[in-house]
């Protein structure tokens, strides 16, 4: 599977959508993921009901500016080693 990361939008935004991971970057603390579990508007834009891998807590969050989305994109392709 692969993955894309998304900055925020012109207008600051997130977009995401069911199954992308929402991860926090805070100064404060480690860094947190969350499997996206639910969009509640039809955009992409939070509030995002999500999961938290570290414990399992399902919660519906606002994600700050610390905050991004990676989006998976389906299987990976085929990877090969270099040839010689």
């Amino acid at each position: 599977m692969s993955t894309s990361t998304t900055a925020r939008g012109g207008d600051g935004s997130l977009h995401a959508s069911t199954g992308d991971r929402l991860v926090v970057r805070s100064l404060h603390g480690p860094v947190r993921d969350a499997e996206i579990l639910e969009v509640r508007h039809p955009d992409g834009t939070p509030p995002y009901v999500v999961r938290w891998s570290d414990t399992g807590h399902e919660a519906l969050v606002y994600p700050g500016a610390d905050a991004f989305v990676e989006h998976f994109t389906g299987p990976a392709g085929p990877t090969t080693a270099p040839q010689d």
